[in-house]
């Protein structure tokens, strides 16, 4: 049962949300004290909090930034008798989820809770789908703070409650076989093995043997019988990356593995059982490689029950400060030099380039730059362009401003951590013009927010 908390220094609206809420089949727990309902927040986790604008001893919107600061995931739905324009996107930049005008409709009141609710269940999950990725590969967090990637990784939080199978789409580079280990242990086979392939690495002759073992005898040079990765991956997770890449017939064999959950090892008349959550992988487009012939339709429907689509660098340019600091900080302490800057002009190069070998490329870009550096920053000068990224790199006057206006809002909302009102001030312009250039380039301002 969801737990909501309820603050409001009027006991007669107390009586009235505690009754409709419980009716419903919620826990409310209701509070006129301030101190007291912060010190429970402390205690026990609630899954939303409705809270008054108008409190006697402190605004609600200061209360909800405390509350926040305990229960960073935590939706709050902000309550008040007074509802205007100015104090709606006030509570809404703090970081409120909604705002409701007394006297609110109850199913409208209901719809809120509700959406509030899968809210915060969506923020705890990939809360935790970020700290396991970094307590078990080394890698404090999957880098991002682009919309793309942190819608990517709410599906992946989602996808990883089912046992459906996924697969994953994306440009090489990308980062697929990141997401898929995210994915696994994020899952309730997290205890189990997550082993990877890749199809287009194994010679035709030996991906059957590889995926499915074979016993001794099976062939010449089988002294002994082997194990496929099938059969090791038992209660866990297998990726099969490339999986455009694989043979026809063996296409018909994986299918029989995701209907039956069986298959047979090289050599041997008896079936093995086997519980495995696949995991699919492409850079190419399956739905193109089924229209050409050269993937089984059947098979793709199966594998294509969770697609998740990874974007390319060059449409996450927001990544590519983080993710350069974080390849630097790793690089600099392999290498044993004391590097931690990146001069603006190299980073303006840096954000220039359209990356196609994604975030792969972008890693060992600055892994050259810090072994060729001689100072303690990076300077534009040791940033390695590709042949591809050469001929990219000059644009039209047009699309060139059209960048840099990009950037620079971008850069004012992070300087201001996505407070509109300051970042229109900084730049000069008024708010419903900066709202204008945000439509214009497609920019959340709750993207720049500091979680804490």
């Amino acid at each position: 049962m969801n737990k909501i908390l309820i603050v409001d220094d009027d006991t007669n609206i107390l009586k009235v949300l505690q009754m409709r809420l419980e009716a419903e089949g919620y826990i409310a727990t209701t509070f006129a004290d301030i101190q007291k309902a912060i010190e429970i927040t402390r205690e026990e986790e609630f899954d939303l909090a409705l809270v008054d604008l108008k409190l006697a001893s402190k605004n609600g919107i200061e209360l909800m930034e405390i509350l926040h600061d305990i229960r960073p995931e935590m939706a709050v739905i902000i309550l008040t008798a007074f509802g205007t324009i100015e104090s709606t996107v006030n509570a809404m930049q703090k970081g409120a989820y909604s705002y409701l005008t007394k006297p609110f409709d109850h199913r409208q009141l209901l719809l809120q809770i509700k959406n509030g609710i899968e809210r915060t269940k969506l923020s705890k999950e990939v809360r935790r789908l970020k700290n396991i990725v970094g307590e078990r590969y080394e890698f404090k967090n999957i880098i991002c703070k682009s919309r793309k990637m942190k819608e990517v990784l709410k599906q992946v939080a989602m996808a990883a409650g089912t046992d459906s199978s996924v697969c994953i789409h994306g440009e090489s580079g990308t980062g697929k076989e990141l997401i898929a280990k995210a994915l696994h242990l994020a899952s309730f086979r997290k205890d189990g093995p997550f082993l990877a392939i890749n199809c287009a690495a194994i010679p035709e002759n030996l991906l059957e043997s590889e995926l499915f073992g074979f016993q001794k005898g099976a062939f010449t040079g089988a002294i002994s019988s082997k194990k496929g990765l099938f059969a090791q991956a038992h209660r866990g997770s297998i990726l099969l990356d490339e999986i455009a890449e694989t043979p026809l017939h063996m296409q018909a064999k994986l299918l029989r593995v995701l209907q039956e959950k069986e298959f047979y090892p090289l050599g041997s008349e008896h079936p093995i059982k086997t519980d495995v959550r696949i995991i699919a992988a492409s850079n190419k487009d399956l739905v193109l490689e089924v229209k050409k012939g050269s993937f089984r339709s059947d098979l793709f429907y199966r594998l294509h029950v969770i697609p998740i689509y990874l974007p390319p660098l060059r449409e996450r340019k927001d990544d590519i400060p983080l993710l350069a600091h974080h390849f630097l900080k790793r690089f600099s302490a392999e290498m044993k030099k004391d590097i931690k800057e990146i001069t603006s002009s190299a980073m303006q190069k840096l954000l220039s380039l359209n990356w196609p070998g994604n975030v792969r490329e972008l890693e060992n870009t600055i892994e050259y730059a810090v072994a060729m550096s001689t100072q303690n920053i990076i300077r534009a000068d040791t940033i390695l362009q590709t042949q591809q990224n050469k001929e990219e790199f000059i644009k039209t006057l047009k699309h060139a401003k059209n960048d840099f206006e990009k950037q620079y809002i971008s850069n004012m909302l992070s300087l201001t951590e996505g407070n509109i009102s300051k970042a229109a001030d900084l730049a000069g312009k008024y708010r419903a013009d900066f709202y204008d250039l945000l439509k214009k380039h497609n920019i959340n301002s709750s993207d720049f927010k500091t979680t804490k």
